[in-house]
């Protein structure tokens, strides 16, 4: 017992956030049928169990489609063929993993600030609706959110330490969140700047710093590399993971998103989309580069619109909640459990969204040790702006939020040196001892006087 004993917290925490997850499964996400991307998914998975395609037609005749990042869908694949065509199964190793993803924030704000604020970190990663509800579903939030953390935490512990062993690990995890989704390779400008400003800082040696960064990028296109010169093959163009830059691309800039009121700054369907784009009869790889010249020659001819557009795309990532048609809460939406979830999905985020605001400001001195974190938070906000931003796609920095919100709560609560408490006291005491300090200088004159 007393070997588990230090790591009593993050087993603690491990199972309350698998409890709350396995809870969400099992009312609010009970008989989950997976639509939309979620589908996708989930016929690539099936189509590689049966016919060994990364195909997402169904039938006879099976097209591989480099419309997917690869990841997820093995992974499933994998799971469908231990247990059967299941989705349960899926969701449950989520379940795992988003668990997983909650002791990473523990230690990630242990490390940072305190174990205290570490267990606050915790317990409300675990009970945060902004992380468990992508639980419930086949898409890659949780998947991409986990290995993005990791990402973070181990580049952390590299900066900390100075052990170019991290390197290794923060590799392999940058390499799995670029093939569970093809913006993750974009991370690798932000390990540039982020190796700028060690270098400048001189937080670290300069040639660990450089050693790491090579070691890092080497890892991860080496990883990604085969699935590269198998997309190679098919399309006969370069796609590093996936396409879809050029479907999401004109699916934000049109018309419609920019005039109609239940799409203001999200992206729109195909048949949506205003003026319309002419249908390709080839792949989608083909349309690709039709799909970047529309959006683009629809920005060039609407620069007075693009400041608004844009702030939208920004405004949408806070909101609470946006339009996710697959989320279990919106398929089974008179279930008790689901009116619950949807009532928490309100409010959490603000509170949550708020706090991190405030442990921005509050914790600026630790600006080092957070390096890392805001560099994120500013490349996926920036993301967002340049494509578009939902509820969505605020779920790979919620881990973030979190840990500066645990930050803003320990500011408030705890006494160290920095926080509120600490202040206050401070002052307390410097008034108590002026107030002792007036008091003997008066009684020492009042002795003089007599």
């Amino acid at each position: 017992m007393k070997r588990l004993q230090p790591y009593a917290p993050a087993i603690g925490i491990f199972c309350l956030a698998l409890l709350v997850r396995l809870a969400y499964n099992l009312t609010v996400a009970r008989g989950y049928y997976p639509a939309f991307d979620a589908r996708y998914y989930d016929t690539i998975a099936k189509n590689l169990l049966s016919a060994h395609c990364f195909c997402l037609t169904t039938g006879r005749t099976l097209t591989p489609t480099t419309d997917r990042a690869p990841l997820w869908p093995f992974i499933i694949t994998i799971i469908y063929a231990i247990t059967g065509p299941k989705n349960f199964y899926a969701r449950l190793f989520f379940c795992l993993l988003d668990a997983g993803g909650c002791v990473i924030i523990y230690l990630y704000a242990r490390d940072i600030f305190n174990k205290r604020i570490g267990l606050i970190a915790g317990v409300l990663a675990a009970l945060y609706t902004g992380l468990f509800i992508y639980t419930g579903w086949l898409y890659t939030e949780a998947l991409y959110t986990f290995f993005l953390l990791a990402f973070a935490y181990t580049l952390y512990l590299l900066q900390r330490t100075g052990k170019l062993r991290w390197a290794w690990l923060s590799g392999l995890c940058l390499a799995l969140a670029s093939l569970a989704r093809p913006n993750g390779f974009f991370m690798l400008g932000m390990l540039c700047v982020w190796a700028i400003i060690m270098i400048r800082a001189r937080m670290i040696p300069w040639r660990t710093v450089i050693k790491a960064v090579l070691l890092i990028t080497l890892i991860t296109a080496g990883l990604i590399a085969p699935w590269t010169v198998r997309n190679y093959r098919i399309a006969h163009i370069f796609i590093p993971v996936a396409t879809g830059s050029g479907v999401v691309l004109a699916g934000v800039y049109n018309d419609t998103a920019l005039t109609d009121p239940a799409l203001l700054g999200m992206w729109v369907p195909g048949n949506l989309i205003r003026p319309p784009i002419p249908h390709h009869a080839h792949p989608s790889y083909m349309g690709e580069k039709e799909n970047q010249a529309y959006a683009l020659n629809w920005a060039r001819t609407h620069l007075s619109s693009m400041p608004y557009l844009l702030s939208l795309h920004f405004i949408n990532t806070w909101k609470p909640y946006t339009s996710e048609e697959g989320l279990p809460v919106r398929e089974f939406p008179d279930r008790t459990s689901s009116k619950i979830v949807w009532d928490l999905m309100q409010y959490m985020p603000i509170v949550v969204i708020a706090l991190a605001a405030l442990g921005l400001a509050v914790t600026w001195r630790k600006w080092k040790e957070l390096l890392i974190i805001y560099l994120i938070l500013l490349l996926t906000i920036a993301q967002n702006i340049v494509f578009y931003g939902s509820m969505r796609f605020r779920a790979p920095i919620e881990p973030m939020l979190v840990i500066l919100a645990a930050g803003a709560i320990g500011w408030f609560v705890y006494k160290e040196a920095g926080t509120l408490r600490s202040s206050l006291l401070n002052k307390g005491r410097s008034a108590t001892s002026s107030q002792n300090g007036e008091t003997i200088a008066n009684a020492t004159t009042e002795t003089a006087n007599r």
